[in-house]
């Protein structure tokens, strides 16, 4: 397996540390975990979400948090009432958590639990002021600037 050393990006940069540990955890591969199953698409210009797969949990079951640039989903399902036997057990509640790492002003609008399906709704807030805008171009000729020359080019009196 490759690894590779991100410590010169530290020397020579500032401000771009959270970069360099995006790009450390996605060489560790031992950090990806593919369960449960997810989907993450884009569902506008600035609106992101994010479904998992979670048959057999309920809401009360599943725990989320958006702390910084992270959101956590932990799900641990409730011990059985010991009713029956199992003969065969191939439903995986196994507990688990998710980590996804977002950008930065995206934050979680809503999720809903439908049919063991897991929707979490994401949105980038863009404030007023970071976007972009029209700047009008002004005339380049302005009035004072062209009285000015008027003054100067007056014919002397004789």
């Amino acid at each position: 397996m490759r690894t590779y050393d991100f410590s010169p990006l530290y020397r020579s940069t500032v401000g771009f540390d959270r970069l360099a540990r995006l790009l450390e955890q996605a060489t560790d591969v031992q950090q990806f975990d593919s369960w449960p199953p997810y989907d993450i698409q884009r569902t506008g210009e600035n609106e992101y979400r994010v479904e998992m797969a979670v048959a057999g949990f309920a809401p009360q079951d599943i725990e989320m948090t958006q702390e910084g640039g992270k959101l956590v989903v932990i799900g641990k399902k409730q011990p059985a009432d010991g009713k029956g036997e199992y003969l065969h057990r191939g439903i995986a509640w196994r507990p688990f958590k998710q980590t996804f790492s977002l950008a930065d002003r995206v934050e979680v609008s809503s999720a809903s639990l439908i049919n063991g399906v897991l929707k979490i709704d994401l949105q980038r807030e863009i404030p007023e002021a970071l976007r972009p805008r029209k700047i009008a171009i002004g005339s380049s000729q302005a009035p004072e600037v062209s009285r000015t020359i008027e003054h100067e080019q007056q014919p002397e009196a004789a």
